[in-house]
C-alpha cells in the first residue's frame, strides 16, 4: 500500500464518469452501491460494507461519530480509483461512499464496490480501496462506550493495527 498521498490538479475531478464517490449524512444502501458498480462488461462486482460493531477490544460501544475533511477525502477517493485502474486495468467501475455523523450499532459506515470482468481483480481492488481509504482519507471516528466515556480514533492508529 502507498502510505503517502500526493495530490495534483489532475486529481481534482472524478477519474471516470461511471464511478461514484460520496460523503453523506444519509444512510448508505448496499443495493444502490451494487447498481452503481454494475455494468454489462462485468463478470464480478465485489462489495465491502463496513458496519458499526458493538464492541472494540471487548469494551461495549453504543455508537460512533464520523467526521471528515470532505474536499480532501474526495481527493483521496479519486486517487484510490486512479491507483486501482493503474494496477488493475480491466476495472470498469469504482464506487466509494462513506457516512459522517452519528451512527448506531449495525449501521453501515462505508460501502465500496468494484466491478470488472474477473472476480480475482475485483476482490483485490476492493481490498486495496478499503485499506487505502482507512490509512489515507481524512475521516475520523469517535467511539462512545457504554460506560459513558468516548475517544477519537486517530488515523495513525489504523496504521498500527488491523482492527480499524
Amino acid at each position: 500500500m502507498n502510505s503517502g498521498v500526493t495530490f495534483s490538479k489532475a486529481l481534482s475531478k472524478k477519474p471516470h464518469q461511471e464511478d461514484s464517490f460520496a460523503i453523506s449524512f444519509a444512510p448508505l444502501s448496499v443495493t444502490e452501491i451494487y447498481e452503481l458498480a454494475s455494468d454489462s462488461k462485468n463478470g464480478a462486482v465485489v462489495t465491502m460494507s463496513g458496519t458499526v460493531r458493538c464492541s472494540t477490544d471487548g469494551k461495549p460501544v453504543i455508537c460512533l461519530e464520523y467526521q471528515a475533511y470532505e474536499p480532501m477525502a474526495m481527493q483521496v477517493f479519486y486517487q484510490i480509483a486512479n491507483q486501482i485502474r493503474a494496477h488493475w486495468a480491466d476495472v470498469n467501475r469504482v464506487v466509494i461512499h462513506h457516512r459522517i455523523g452519528r451512527l448506531s450499532i449495525g449501521e453501515i459506515s462505508v460501502l465500496i464496490a468494484v466491478g470488472c470482468p474477473h472476480r480475482s481483480e475485483a476482490f483485490e481492488a476492493c481490498r486495496y480501496a478499503i485499506d487505502t481509504l482507512k490509512h489515507n482519507a481524512p475521516i475520523w471516528k469517535k467511539e462512545f462506550w457504554e460506560d459513558g466515556t468516548s475517544n477519537w480514533v486517530s488515523i495513525g492508529a489504523c496504521e498500527q493495527s488491523e482492527t480499524c
